[in-house]
């Protein structure tokens, strides 16, 4: 069978060379960055991800521009390629009986809106697994959906309540937020981790459940050493620039052009890397032999280490601690990083389709199970007439008691 898109699709509208989780439906009710991503990592395994949106205007992002591309906004392609669009308006009647109906026969239910705010429609998670007791619910907020269920959850203002600003930037700064939505991007991972958890477990008991994440608490679980920190000596961290707080030499040093990353876990490395300056007594001097001493003693390890790099160039500084096995590089931008990754064989991008940019691969890779062949992002309600006429179809039974759908010629 074939549909829009003109590849074979199987009887329940999934591509037929789809990945690990083909045969999955996903009712995709989310917007913007956290709940696109997960659903398009669900898609990208290869379950059919039904994108519903707003007629019209569609997920906001897609006016969220420059940059812009030939029919749409950079920022929403980004996170929606794989996936179908069907428009529904929940205040219509009709549109709603629609959106029931694809809640009723999907295996995992993804959705970012306020808290209670799909409830009103019944399609919150008791009305949704009355109807489908095996569906996989996964609602994503900001602060949870207890005492912060009312507040906005936006990334920059979880980067700074949540503490992670605190930690970014210089000393002699303001506290800064990291260059991209880290938080949405971590919370949409948690997401995919609890969503997959959970239907492995409904292979066990035929039931699936409510699956909660937020964007505070996805902060926070990332803090790691940092919160383990604070924990422990009950004093928040403070900013550090580009260094670690536990690890020296472990930071950006100047060269004689610019700026090398130096990352030593380790005495050893730092034996190497102490040789190569042409200083081996520092890896013996007792302020700087071991890590806790070099940590303690952190500006004048900088100092001694950047009146001995300033004779050369960053690059070729690079290349000489590499060729002795201290970890360390140029300071590059997004580009050179894609492109280090394309030199390593890491094959870092996809081909989405003609007239879209090509996209950041899906970031794993495994020895026997195929990653579906992406599709261009679709236009709002562009597969409306298709998942419709499905939804009309009688549902055929499933063996995990739920209802599939049938697909369409």
């Amino acid at each position: 069978m074939t549909s829009q898109d003109g590849r074979p699709h199987d009887d329940m509208g999934t591509p037929a060379d789809g990945g690990p989780l083909t045969g999955l439906l996903v009712a995709d009710f989310s917007r913007v960055l956290a709940g696109p991503l997960a659903t398009m990592t669900l898609a990208d395994l290869g379950a059919d991800v039904i994108k519903v949106e707003r007629p019209g205007a569609g997920d906001d992002t897609r006016q969220w521009g420059p940059p812009w591309t030939e029919s749409s906004s950079a920022y929403f392609e980004c996170v929606n390629r794989s996936k179908r669009s069907i428009a529904l308006d929940l205040a219509d009647p009709a549109d709603l009986a629609v959106a029931r109906d694809l809640a009723a026969r999907a295996d995992i239910l993804v959705e970012n809106h306020k808290s209670g705010a799909l409830a009103r429609f019944g399609l919150g998670y008791d009305d949704v697994s009355e109807l489908n007791p095996g569906v996989v619910y996964c609602s994503i907020t900001g602060f949870g959906s207890r005492a912060g269920s009312a507040m906005p959850g936006y990334d920059f203002l979880v980067q700074a309540v949540g503490g992670l600003m605190s930690i970014t930037g210089d000393s002699t700064g303001d506290p800064t937020k990291v260059g991209v939505a880290l938080v949405d991007v971590l919370t949409g991972k948690d997401a995919v981790i609890g969503i997959l958890a959970a239907v492995t477990e409904r292979h066990r008991t035929g039931l699936g459940q409510h699956v909660e994440v937020d964007l505070l608490s996805s902060l926070l679980g990332s803090l790691a050493n940092q919160a383990a920190s604070c924990l422990t000596t009950g004093r928040s961290p403070g900013r550090l620039g580009n260094a670690h707080p536990s690890i020296a030499p472990y930071e950006a040093l100047h060269c004689r052009d610019g700026l090398l990353a130096v990352a030593c876990g380790n005495d050893a490395q730092f034996a190497r890397l102490a040789e190569t300056l042409g200083r081996t007594e520092l890896a013996l001097e007792p302020r700087f032999a071991t890590n806790p001493q070099r940590v303690a003693h952190r500006a004048e390890l900088v100092h001694v280490l950047e009146a001995a790099l300033v004779s050369d160039d960053a690059e070729a500084w690079s290349i000489r601690l590499a060729a002795c096995g201290v970890p360390a590089g140029t300071v590059g931008d997004i580009g050179s990083g894609i492109e280090l990754a394309r030199t390593l064989g890491l094959e870092p991008t996809v081909e989405v389709g003609p007239g879209h940019p090509d996209q950041i691969r899906h970031p794993v890779t495994y020895s026997r199970s195929r990653i579906r062949r992406a599709t261009p992002p679709p236009a709002v309600g562009e597969h409306d007439r298709e998942v419709r006429q499905q939804l009309a179809s009688p549902p055929r039974p499933s063996t995990n008691g739920r209802h599939e759908m049938e697909h369409s010629a």
